[in-house]
């Protein structure tokens, strides 16, 4: 079983709010703690329990290096944080500043790295390009033909099974209502606006509505005629039992992600690999990710039909607000995980580090990965629905960027002007006519 911190749900269930969170990833629940925070009435309502997907379910890597350029400021913004709520909520959430290394057998690598350091110092963030000989110093039990690598002082890791549940309490002591297992059927709009929403638990009047629903985003959004093009990609991970220590971090290796956890395991997976199930919302969007399909992501992502084809956040679903919805069938989403993926990263990991070859798997899982064509998310107000405000499509990132996300959200929120220029997160990109490109970094 997954191992995640517990949350206990408030108590009573209110008839009005000034602000509504669906889903109780990390995205969400820092939405909800920087609402409260500020003073903000605010319930957050999860179907299934806190942090029990894709946020539970993730590497654990709280980085900002090799970032999309568009993303960078949000995951400098995160990475503040990140340092920040270790303070502000006297709950451990696992985050270290361990720094994240890259190391690399191919000298491509280190020219896109040189190319993409060069942008990145002018909106402020530097790290260190390593030489062969900078990189086998850092990790001296390495083994093999070095090219060079890419070190980070400042990024770092934490806990998926505690950050988002800490951060829900941390929100809850603030005065945020949270609640489990209620699913949002629907919003409920007046006037042309935003009203509230349709629950499982009858209806909660709300000015506004924030959507962070990860996986279901999209399905949620269907149900309102909005078209959020994403679909969702099931990646594989492990984490170990007790392990030699090769690493304190992070540690990006030829063909393998390693992070070392607070138990002295690691969580090991392969980067970019992944399923698509061919199911009706992943087909009906696929046109929006020919660019993605067509480069070296091709090679990584098998394409298979699955039950996500008939039942699901991908199924074709149609129902009302007293019907049972799919959100409530599924209350949380456990895919199989690939098997061949959890020989590969074994096998990946010990041809680089020989003292890691007779590791042992503690636990494997997959999550469902909220992807969208450019791999940039979407918080943005939404036009056709005054009051809403979509924070989801973040293709794998999210937890990194969770809680810079929930302030930016917040902002949006309150109609306060944001950080820095939020205008390639917008949905309307997909749509206006803008030529999207496929990023070369991930």
């Amino acid at each position: 079983m997954l191992r995640i911190d517990e949350v206990t749900n408030s108590q009573g269930f209110p008839e009005r709010s000034d602000v509504v969170v669906i889903g109780g990833g990390i995205v969400g629940v820092s939405a909800a703690y920087e609402l409260a925070r500020r003073g903000v009435q605010v319930t957050l309502l999860e179907k299934g329990v806190i942090g029990c997907e894709q946020s539970g379910r993730n590497w654990g890597w709280v980085r900002q290096q090799n970032r999309d350029l568009h993303e960078l400021p949000l995951a400098m913004q995160s990475l503040k944080r990140w340092a920040e709520l270790s303070d502000e909520l006297g709950d451990d959430i696992g985050f270290r500043k361990a720094g994240i290394l890259y190391g690399t057998e191919h000298e491509s690598d280190i020219a896109q790295w040189e190319s993409w350091l060069a942008r990145a110092r002018e909106v402020g963030f530097n790290s260190e390009i390593l030489t062969a000989h900078e990189l086998a110093a850092r990790i001296p039990s390495g083994r093999a033909n070095w090219a060079g690598g890419l070190w980070s002082v400042t990024d770092g890791r934490a806990e998926p099974s505690k950050a988002a549940p800490a951060i829900a309490r941390g929100a809850q002591r603030l005065g945020a209502k949270i609640y489990q297992e209620c699913a949002v059927r629907s919003l409920d709009t007046s006037a042309g606006r935003v009203s509230g929403v349709w629950t499982e638990c009858g209806r909660l009047a709300a000015d506004s509505v924030v959507l962070a629903g990860g996986a279901w985003s999209a399905l949620f959004c269907q149900r309102h005629g909005i078209d959020l093009p994403a679909i969702n990609v099931v990646g594989t991970a492990l984490r170990t039992a007790e392990a030699p220590a090769v690493i304190e971090g992070c540690f990006s290796g030829p063909d393998f992600a390693l992070r070392r956890r607070l138990d002295r395991g690691y969580t090991i997976a392969v980067p970019g690999h992944g399923r698509v199930e061919l199911a009706p919302q992943n087909l009906r969007h696929s046109l929006k990710f020919r660019s993605m399909f067509r480069s070296r992501l091709k090679k990584k992502l098998k394409m298979r039909v699955g039950a996500s084809f008939f039942r699901g956040a991908e199924a074709s679903a149609t129902w009302r607000d007293d019907d049972v919805s799919p959100f409530e069938e599924t209350r949380v989403l456990d895919p199989r995980p690939d098997t061949e993926w959890l020989e590969r990263a074994l096998q990946n990991v010990a041809r680089v580090f020989p003292e890691l070859s007779h590791m042992r798997i503690a636990h494997a899982w997959a999550g469902a990965i909220d992807t969208m064509p450019d791999l940039v998310p979407v918080i943005s107000k939404i036009d056709a629905k005054p009051g809403l405000v979509i924070a989801s499509g973040f293709s794998g990132h999210g937890f990194g960027l969770g809680p810079g996300a929930g302030m930016l959200v917040s902002r949006l929120v309150m109609d306060e002007a944001p950080p820095f220029d939020i205008y390639p997160y917008r949905l309307a990109r997909f749509t206006d006519g803008t030529k999207l490109i496929s990023p070369d970094m991930m």
